[in-house]
């Protein structure tokens, strides 16, 4: 008896040990400053060595951070660059050259950013694993033309999940890598694009095609590649497994507002992303099977320079090593996480997305989940996904909290009603900061721009009811509504959308007009304002209180500056609940141009004339009390003479 309860002891402590999971950062690039070089080509590499795990140690997850911020010497970069990130070299400086692209980043347009901005993305590279292993070189390749004044602070972090792998991978094999000539009627671009034969090892269940696409050039007629719309087919074994329209809509992009046209629709990328790759998985056996990719047939007319951007490898994996085996992908409501920024301060509607790791579809799941201090909840989904795939979970029900910052914590269990395989990514845990206090009673004051059938605004309470409501059909162009709402005490949503995905204001289209969106307490005071420049729009959660006090000591602002496309003059709006001193500062590319100084400033409009710029991008930069409180882009164009 006494050695039975030895072994189950041993038993019990191995299990328990396999299912503590072990998170390691591999940091190749920490604050790297990022410039162009235009000698080379509008190519500038930036290697960097990382010490990543050994092959002793089981890897279940990779996570590569890429971080962009505004540089510590120069001046932010503005333009939309393509940029890569790649695998140089695995095993040190004499270690075969792999040059596998596993990252593709389009910059953001970055001239309005200040000093200590900075913006993280990340993708899951989990399928480079096998290369991304002891001494790995890691290459940022920066595209583009601006000045060496300017660049970007760059951080590259490779978070390391151990734990068993899901799949056992068995080779990788390149597809197609390249820019593609499309729509030049000297060159057809299927001749590039050949279909790819390729041994699937024994042992082949799964063929994963995970591919980077995005498009470049503007010809005639359509603006191709960046700005049309093509569709994209993928073929195994001459069978359509894959079929997609290569384009993406810009105006929800979390990273908002850019100082260039980054509500501009583009061909399957938006300005200020990592792109996440597209991931096409296909049953499959041992032998010799064809991968072939097609684009839609298209000629241009004039200006060629249309190119496709791809980069597409096939990855053979065995079936999945476990029957039963779910992982928590994501805390998407509530969070502070960059990447979710547009759903988040949230009052209500927590969200997570969960993905099936196991070879039988996952039914049905417990999930518990909730605020630290307060209860624990249980949710049990029901529902069908096969491998790999992913669902999100929306609660209809308010999110817990206490002012301030809060940890919210999701817990997985009894995946199809049994034990998961592997319980070390069954649960996240977030910090989010908690929506702020409003009065019960406010004055709503919503200002339409030129194209108000763009545009609803409504106010929603916990459980969805619509209780005030400014609807398309009724705003005429160019009108100020003022509404005073008196609500309970409770938590709401106030939401601003924008169906033309251009927002109340954008510089590249001044026709539209300037709206804005704010609220004021009773007193008159300002309490929020909306960004004009929002792109599909934006949401305010709150909480509405009766013992809500105006603090007078906390300067809130609202700034109005239109038109921002001239030839000379522009005129910019301040609105504040506190009085102070004002300067007000013109650039053009970090050179000063013009500088106003104001005292006693709370409300007014100052118009400007800016006969005296350079044409082209100009820098508008308020400050209020010697801080930095609005930066905005104009563009002037010269009067013909």
């Amino acid at each position: 008896m006494k050695k039975f309860l030895i072994f189950l002891f041993l038993v019990l402590s191995v299990s328990c040990y396999a299912q503590k999971s072990k998170v390691i950062h591999v940091v190749p690039h920490h604050r790297t400053t990022v410039i162009c070089d235009t000698k080379m080509s509008g190519s500038n590499p930036f290697p960097a060595w990382g010490v990543f795990p050994s092959e002793s140690l089981p890897v279940r997850k990779i996570t590569m951070h890429v971080t962009l911020g505004s540089p510590d010497s120069i001046r932010t970069a503005h333009w939309d660059y393509l940029d890569r990130i790649y695998i140089r070299r695995k095993g040190g400086e004499h270690g075969k050259l792999n040059n596998c692209e596993i990252g593709r980043m389009l910059t953001p347009y970055g001239s309005i950013y200040n000093k200590g901005w900075s913006w993280t993305w990340k993708v899951d590279v989990t399928d480079f694993e096998p290369l991304l292993r002891d001494s790995v070189e890691i290459v940022y390749v920066h595209t583009g033309y601006e000045d060496k004044t300017v660049g970007w602070a760059l951080t590259i972090d490779f978070e390391i999940l151990s734990g068993p792998p899901v799949v056992r991978p068995l080779g990788i094999t390149t597809l197609w890598n390249g820019a593609f000539k499309y729509g030049d009627p000297k060159y057809n671009i299927a001749d590039s694009l050949h279909p790819i034969s390729y041994v699937a090892p024994f042992g082949t269940a799964i063929s994963r095609i995970r591919i980077q696409h995005t498009g470049h050039g503007m010809d005639k007629p359509k603006g191709c590649s960046e700005f049309c719309s093509r569709w994209r087919e993928l073929r195994m074994d001459g069978k359509l497994v894959d079929r997609r329209d290569i384009w993406k809509k810009c105006g929800s992009n979390p990273l908002y507002p850019q100082g260039g046209t980054w509500v501009y629709n583009r061909a399957y990328w938006c300005p200020g992303d990592l792109q996440v790759p597209d991931i096409i998985d296909l049953p499959t056996s041992a032998g010799q099977h064809t991968a072939s990719i097609m684009m839609e047939p298209y000629t241009a007319t004039g200006n060629i320079q249309a190119e496709e951007n791809i980069s597409a490898f096939l990855y053979s994996y065995s079936s999945p090593l476990q029957k039963t085996d779910v992982t928590l992908d994501q805390i998407v409501v509530p969070t502070d996480e960059q990447q979710f920024s547009r759903l988040n301060p949230a009052a209500f509607n927590p969200r997570f997305i969960v993905r099936n790791l196991g070879s039988r579809n996952l039914k049905k799941l417990t999930i518990t989940y909730g605020t630290e201090g307060f209860p624990k909840r249980i949710y049990h989904w029901k529902g069908d996904l096969g491998f790999n795939k992913t669902t999100e979970i929306i609660l209809q029900e308010p999110v817990q909290f206490k002012q301030g910052i809060n940890t919210y914590t999701v817990t997985l269990s009894k995946p199809n009603g049994v034990a998961d395989a592997w319980m070390g990514d069954n649960e996240l845990t977030t910090t989010f900061t908690a929506p702020e206090l409003y009065p019960t009673n406010f004055v709503l004051k919503f200002k339409t721009n030129n194209q108000p059938m763009d545009n609803d605004v409504y106010l929603i309470d916990s459980v969805g009811n619509k209780i005030f409501h400014r609807a398309a059909p009724e705003l005429s162009p160019d009108s100020l509504y003022q509404d005073t709402i008196r609500l309970k005490e409770g938590k709401y949503e106030l939401c601003l959308t924008d169906s033309a995905g251009n927002g109340l204001e954008f510089w590249a289209e001044p026709k539209n007009g300037d709206g804005y969106l704010r609220m004021f307490d009773l007193k008159g005071n300002l309490i929020y304002t909306f960004e004009s420049d929002c792109g599909d729009g934006e949401k305010l959660s709150f909480v509405a209180t009766s013992n809500f006090i105006a603090d007078t000591t906390q300067a809130n602002y609202a700034f109005s500056l239109y038109p921002r496309a001239i030839t000379s003059n522009t005129e910019l709006t301040v609105i504040s609940n506190k009085t102070g001193e004002m300067k007000v500062v013109f650039t053009v590319d970090g050179k000063v141009y013009q500088q106003h100084e104001y005292v006693g400033i709370k409300n007014g409009t100052f118009s400007y004339n800016l006969e005296d710029l350079p044409d082209g991008r100009i820098i508008m930069e308020v400050f209020i009390e010697g801080k930095s409180r609005f930066k905005g882009r104009l563009n002037k164009k010269g009067i013909k003479k």
